[in-house]
């Protein structure tokens, strides 16, 4: 089985500072289900792996959020995608709790559903604590500029050996163009 794991916002869909709070401000990055969907194509299964905090903050409640995932899987679907899993953390930082990026438990808890060694599997984000999620199962972090990419590329840190793209649709033509030539 081909797995590939990756961040909501600012991978998937655009982020804020401000958290993504409503169906109307989750907006996905063009390009970026296109990209899902190409993946499935070339038989990946697809999971998202994301902190979603704002749980906790009581900015928005459980239901907001499967709203918000129902949007993006019908957007997907109309391109022709599919997530075959969503795996998020609500908890604040403070909670200290195992499933928040960066630690490895969203990771560990698609390990177990998924029956796959993570080794290897590439874990898409754009900020350090999605790399550093993914080095802790010994996935392959990749980081995309969109998002808090570019200010994970400024602070510079944690970065070595980390490939690099513009944003999902860019790692996915790499991934799939590698994948060509190994075959």
């Amino acid at each position: 089985m081909k797995l590939i794991i990756l961040d909501r916002d600012g991978v998937i869909n655009e982020d804020s500072d401000q958290y993504i709070k409503s169906i109307d401000e989750w907006m996905p990055i063009p390009g970026s289900l296109e990209a899902i969907a190409r993946l499935n194509q070339a038989d990946y299964r697809v999971v998202v792996a994301t902190n979603q905090s704002g749980v906790a903050r009581g900015l928005f409640g459980f239901d907001t959020l499967n709203r918000m995932h129902t949007k993006m899987l019908k957007m997907l679907a109309d391109v022709g995608g599919e997530i075959d899993g969503i795996f998020f953390c609500p908890h604040t930082p403070e909670e200290n709790c195992e499933c928040r990026k960066p630690k490895a438990g969203l990771l560990l808890d698609i390990a177990k559903r998924f029956d796959v060694d993570l080794t290897g599997v590439p874990v898409i984000g754009d900020s350090l604590r999605d790399l550093e999620a993914a080095r802790l199962v010994n996935a392959a972090p990749i980081l995309v500029r969109t998002g808090k990419g570019e200010r994970t590329l400024a602070k510079g840190e944690g970065l070595d050996g980390v490939p690099v793209y513009d944003d999902l649709a860019g790692a996915v033509d790499a991934i799939l163009k590698s994948e060509m030539q190994n075959e």
